[in-house]
């Protein structure tokens, strides 16, 4: 009997502690927690993501370059959807009903897509949006999302500024603050500010009634989080130097770089041809990029970042700076010209000019003999030539050459300054010589440089010997760029020898090949340059920077297919560098040429260059 009453009470105790649990349980998750009340709710909330505003973009002086519009996404929740009007929706939409089955097909098949909203259809007009919140009820299962669409007010400087568009599944599993539908810079300052620019979304949780009507926010929006509206950028762009670059290259195929020697900052890039960035906004973008990607004239392509030219007679800057710095020649070495460089059966021919020719004179008219002598000397200075190159190609990897910037472009090309490793595979270790590679003397050969490069390299020149390097971005909201983008870079050139190289250039206006773009009053210091072309005509190609003392502007150009850097790339560099310091133009004759000029390829000689 005693045995059965302690069972009693043991199975008794159990019972009573097993219901106190469940109790406490029960008062756990009905009053405590809410996590299953939200579950059980789900059915009357929506979830709906709060996308910020993108940072806005300024120019140089405050004008805006984008700025944010208004648009919207329809989302659905595929398991909510249940017999709809399909064919009204699809009309709304302007896409066919099977466009429609297909789309939400895929998306009931997608892991826990069926569960969560998604984009339907994005970057729906405002029209449209307005039609749909009338008729909202009749579908249940989808809402529509407010959202935000780039916008560009000036239509200027897409290379510089980029895109921005839908991100791939790619970069969904390796970020996870991506979803489908979300949007994030693909090129440009859109791409390398991203995360700046983007801010932070965030979510808001609304009640909805049985007709899909939103009814207010849950519990007093206890649970929503804030967006983080995205940060400005001040860009170093002049609107104004951009568009007026922008019109001087239509009708062109090259580019044009201009560049703030005392910080780095880049004033103008121009590609050529180019585009209105608003054809790559929203839903426009589906039917225009495609267009563009298979334009044989590559209006995508980024000719200023991404465009390998050989530099041509610019590039006797170069080798006369480390010729002088090795001390092969000095601003009074003389070298004869007799209509080029003559080494045994070798010839480099060169224009009619008076000989012989000193260091001035040989910028001044551009002597190829002089400085296939120079190069000559400096390589012959060593004991082997492998040795001498070395030594040479250092020198010209310190101006920034040969190699990518430290910069806020993502997209870039390093441009070549061929090896010793490239050589002793080509011709053999020990079998080439400085003659081998003579044509390096006067910016042919191997060498390749982008119009950036070339920028850049003009205002080591103006300053004499540093730079910052180039970047496109003043300010973040208020803040400072990256600390990368304010150190200087010294050439290994010593600082006396820039003087001399920078009369000579003087006087290519005054008195020499760049006369075009000679301006009153103001003291330009330039160079011309011509490159070779397999594929046909010469590309025209000019260097400058102004004032001769305390620069304020460099700037690079290049013609495709356009003969002597004299003809084009002079007079365009010489009426931006007036655009720019005087804020107006007073030479129209110049303008018009320039404006009216058709310098396009046809179309059947560029089929035939690919």
């Amino acid at each position: 009997m005693n045995l059965f009453s302690d069972r009693k009470y043991v199975i008794s105790t159990i019972f009573i502690t097993l219901v106190v649990l469940y109790l406490i349980r029960l008062f756990y998750i009905q009053v405590i927690n809410d996590k299953y009340k939200l579950a059980a709710d789900d059915n009357a909330l929506r979830h709906k993501i709060e996308y910020p505003e993108r940072g806005v973009i300024y120019d140089r002086n405050g004008k805006i370059l984008v700025y944010n519009e208004a648009a919207y996404d329809l989302m659905v929740i595929p398991k909510r959807v249940k017999t709809i009007d399909t064919l009204d929706l699809c009309n709304m939409l302007q896409i066919t009903k099977e466009a429609f089955i297909q789309k939400l097909t895929k998306l009931k098949k997608q892991k826990f897509s069926s569960f969560r909203p998604e984009v339907f259809e994005g970057e729906i007009s405002l029209e449209t949006y307005a039609t749909l919140q009338e008729k909202l009820y009749k579908f249940p299962g989808f809402f529509v999302q407010a959202r935000t669409l780039r916008k560009y007010p000036m239509r200027i400087a897409p290379h510089a500024l980029g895109y921005v568009g839908e991100v791939d599944e790619k970069l969904i599993s390796s970020n996870p603050y991506y979803r489908m539908g979300d949007n994030m810079g693909l090129s440009g300052v859109e791409k390398a500010y991203e995360i700046p620019l983007r801010g932070q979304r965030g979510v808001k949780i609304v009640m909805v009634d049985v007709y899909n009507r939103e009814k207010g926010s849950f519990e007093g929006g206890k649970y929503d989080t804030a967006s983080v509206l995205g940060r400005s950028l001040t860009s170093s762009i002049d609107a104004d130097l951009q568009a007026y670059g922008e019109k001087l290259m239509q009708n062109k195929v090259g580019a044009i770089v201009a560049i703030e020697p005392s910080s780095g900052e880049i004033l103008s890039m121009v590609s050529a041809p180019t585009y209105d960035p608003n054809l790559l906004v929203g839903r426009n973008k589906k039917k225009n990029y495609p267009k563009m990607a298979l334009d044989t004239l590559k209006p995508l392509y980024n000719r200023a970042t991404m465009a390998k030219y050989p530099p041509g007679s610019t590039f006797k800057l170069v080798n006369a700076l480390i010729g002088l710095h090795e001390g092969v020649i000095n601003e009074n070495t003389l070298f004869s010209c007799s209509r080029g460089f003559h080494f045994g059966g070798l010839t480099v021919g060169c224009h009619p000019h008076a000989s012989p020719v000193n260091l001035k004179f040989s910028i001044t008219t551009s002597c190829n003999s002089y400085y296939c002598n120079t190069f000559k000397n400096i390589l012959q200075k060593y004991p082997k030539t492998a040795i001498g190159f070395n030594v040479w190609r250092n020198h010209v990897m310190s101006f920034g050459l040969g190699q990518k910037f430290p910069t806020d472009l993502p997209q870039e090309s390093s441009g070549n300054v061929p090896t010793v490793k490239y050589y002793d595979k080509y011709h053999g270790s020990g079998r080439w010589n400085a003659i081998t590679v003579i044509s390096l003397a006067i910016g042919q050969g191997e060498m390749g440089v982008t119009p950036l490069q070339m920028a850049n390299f003009c205002s080591v020149i103006a300053n004499r010997g540093w730079f910052y390097p180039p970047h496109v971005i003043k300010e973040v909201d208020g803040g400072k760029i990256d600390s990368n983008l304010r150190t200087k870079h010294y050439t290994k050139i010593e600082r006396e020898y820039f003087d001399m190289v920078v009369d000579g250039m003087r006087n290519v206006i005054t008195n020499g090949t760049g006369r075009i773009a000679q301006l009153d009053s103001l003291e330009i210091c330039g160079k011309t340059g011509t490159a070779q072309n397999p594929h046909g005509k010469d590309h025209s190609i000019f260097i400058a920077f102004a004032p001769m003392d305390k620069p304020k502007i460099a700037i690079a150009v290049y013609v495709e297919n356009a003969g002597f850097g004299a003809t084009w790339a002079a007079p365009i560099a010489s009426l931006m560098m007036e655009k720019y310091l005087r804020r107006e133009v007073k030479r129209p004759e110049m303008e018009t040429r320039i404006f009216e000029a058709n310098l396009l390829p046809k179309k059947e000689d560029w089929i035939s260059k690919k």
